[in-house]
């Protein structure tokens, strides 16, 4: 069988900078720039390394395959000699610093010359790195005119593209990079998909170590196992494994493929995983996810005008502060910010990526009174598996649901609860469950948060009786549904007299009550639970939180995820005006800071036992 690969060579210049010594800017937001305007002579790279792209690595990949390919590139025929005899027709400069790099390309890419092979072969795949001209395709054209035995493989790279268009449509394989292509295997860093099969893979955005050239290492494995006659699923996950292991010097060969075959991706140890991430020990998660209705009531009472700026630079003091990284392992946005951008043009997401810090969502979309009830139930699974998929592809990698429960009491003599009522928390609880379940179908971690109101008229004994009976139905609920634990987060209230009670807890009451209650409900097998500040003030929130971590060790990871008793301190400081954005993130570090030392004292007790 004889491939020919049309397209170009691209060679890849990897050059290191060190950003102690080399002429580097910083701006207003800390994020180190290239001074463009250097000397060159008087610059130090180091490091330098070199590596063949484009269609190179297809060739590389369908040899090590072992399948009989060659290139037909711009005025060159490479056979048998591998890629290392192959000619560049353009190098593309790679500038490395710290974990930030920079790509330097040629403004216009070399026209393809497609030249005809003088005998019949068996396939033509026109690779990603073809810039094909009209010229060369209708030579091409003609060759497949005068041999109809000859099959053809094309990879669609911009459908608007009306050359490559052109062959697309009669082509017998076509790979894509837009999923709205119909006929054709759909490629993205993220899965892969062939005719409605799709299957996940594990691959970082920005991996210097692997092949800046991932898509054209997935297509060409996945020609390379449809010409081995392999299973469409064999072939996606080889794509994947390829990809993933790939290094600068070399892609796998078949029989490496073949022996990682057997370890399979398994998308429940990568959830997991993520879970454990978001759970590592001394930091916490920032809970940025406050809906409209909220955000316009808080800037309402400080006399901010509720507009969509005023919003976003409310929320970018806090993505924007300096060294949150080090305190928080993840971000849970709101929808708006999820679809917002920062001013360099990176999506939040991609951004709290940047940082080392795993973006998640608000996935419920509000309350809901239930029929003839004040109580109420949480809204947003109709839709919940598109919106999810979405958010997956976005870059997010969990997702939180809230439901709320009232304690309303009939006789405060006796401590008679008459609301919530067990019909309401039955169903919230499922609904919670089936969340869960369909989170962790999508690939996201879900963070249940069933939250006990802090406003209200009642007792401590009343919370505790009642937090205690939605554990229970939670996680029976949970068990019902098949909610894998392991990749699952409990974000839970603090265990207390409500706010209009005239006996308020002692803070070593709450510490007591929670941990009980907790250590009594909560699965071991649970990946964490953080707490919630639930209308606290800042300062009473850290010394309740610490109270409790005082009543550990717990079997499971615990953790703070606090909105108002993180952020408050930070809307007073700035209260809406753009000359007082850094005394905001300085009021934000400074709540950061006492909440990690109650982490760290309670890891160094642990630690210590």
């Amino acid at each position: 069988m004889q491939i020919l690969i049309v397209g170009n060579v691209l060679k890849d210049v990897y050059l290191t900078l060190n950003t102690k010594n080399e002429d580097f800017e910083t701006d207003k937001h800390g994020t180190k720039w290239l001074n463009l305007g250097f000397n060159a002579s008087s610059h130090q790279f180091f490091n330098r390394m070199s590596s063949f792209g484009g269609a190179a690595v297809s060739l590389e990949v369908l040899q090590k395959m072992g399948l009989n390919a060659t290139i037909c590139g711009s005025d060159f025929t490479i056979g048998d000699d591998g890629p290392s005899a192959i000619p560049a027709d353009m190098y593309r400069y790679i500038l490395t610093a710290g974990d930030s790099a920079s790509y330097l390309v040629p403004n216009e890419f070399r026209r393809t010359n497609f030249i005809q092979p003088e005998t019949e072969v068996d396939y033509i795949y026109i690779d990603r790195s073809a810039e094909l001209d009209s010229l060369s395709a209708g030579l091409l054209i003609d060759y497949l005119d005068n041999f109809p035995g000859v099959k053809l493989v094309v990879y669609l790279r911009d459908k608007n593209d009306l050359v490559t268009n052109l062959l697309a449509r009669r082509a017998d394989l076509v790979f894509s990079e837009d999923k709205d292509v119909p006929s054709s295997v759909y490629l993205s860093k993220e899965k892969i998909s062939y005719r409605g099969i799709e299957k996940n893979i594990k691959l970082e955005r920005i991996d210097l170590k692997t092949h800046l050239s991932v898509y054209s290492v997935m297509a060409a494995t996945i020609l390379g196992g449809f010409l081995m006659e392999k299973p469409i699923e064999d072939c996606l996950e080889m794509a994947r494994l390829n990809a993933e292991n790939a290094t600068l010097d070399s892609v796998l060969s078949i029989g490496e493929l073949d022996g990682l075959m057997g370890s399979s991706y398994d998308t429940d140890e990568d959830l997991r995983l993520i879970a454990a991430n978001l759970m590592l020990p001394g930091k916490g998660i920032l809970a940025a996810d406050a809906g409209a209705a909220s955000i316009k009531k808080k800037f309402a009472n400080m006399g901010i005008l509720d507009t969509f700026e005023n919003r976003h630079a409310y929320r970018d003091i806090f993505f924007t502060t300096p060294d949150i990284e080090d305190y928080l392992n993840g971000v849970i946005l709101a929808d708006e910010t999820v679809h917002d951008y920062t001013e360099t043009g990176q999506t939040y997401p991609d951004y709290l990526i940047s940082r080392r810090m795993i973006p998640g969502v608000k996935a419920d979309q509000g309350l809901e009174k239930i029929v003839g009830s004040e109580e109420t139930f949480t809204r947003g699974l109709d839709d919940l598996p598109e919106r999810l998929r979405e958010f997956y592809e976005m870059g997010l990698r969990f997702a939180k649901w809230r439901a709320v429960f009232e304690i309303r009491t009939r006789d405060k003599a006796k401590e008679d609860t008459l609301t919530p009522t067990d019909e309401a928390i039955e169903g919230n609880c499922r609904i919670m469950a089936e969340f869960a379940r369909t989170a962790q179908s999508a690939g996201l971690v879900p963070v249940i948060e069933p939250e006990v109101m802090f406003r209200g008229d009642y007792t401590i004994y009343q919370n505790m009786t009642v937090t205690s009976k939605i554990l229970r139905i939670l996680f029976a609920s949970l068990y019902d549904f098949g909610v894998d634990l392991k990749a699952c987060i409990l974000k839970i209230h603090m265990i207390q007299a409500g706010e209009l009670s005239k006996r308020q807890s002692t803070f070593k009451e709450v510490g007591e009550t929670t941990a009980e209650v907790l250590k009594k409900y909560v699965p071991e097998e649970l990946a964490g639970v953080v707490f919630l500040s639930g209308g606290q003030t800042p300062e009473r929130t850290t010394v309740n939180f610490d109270a409790i971590l005082k009543n550990g060790p717990y079997p499971w990871p615990v953790s703070f995820s606090f909105a108002r008793a993180l952020q408050e301190p930070a809307l007073y400081a700035w209260h809406g005006k753009p000359e007082k954005e850094e005394a905001a993130k300085k009021a934000f570090m400074k709540r950061l800071v006492a909440n990690k030392k109650v982490l760290d004292d309670y890891l160094n007790s642990i630690n210590n036992a």
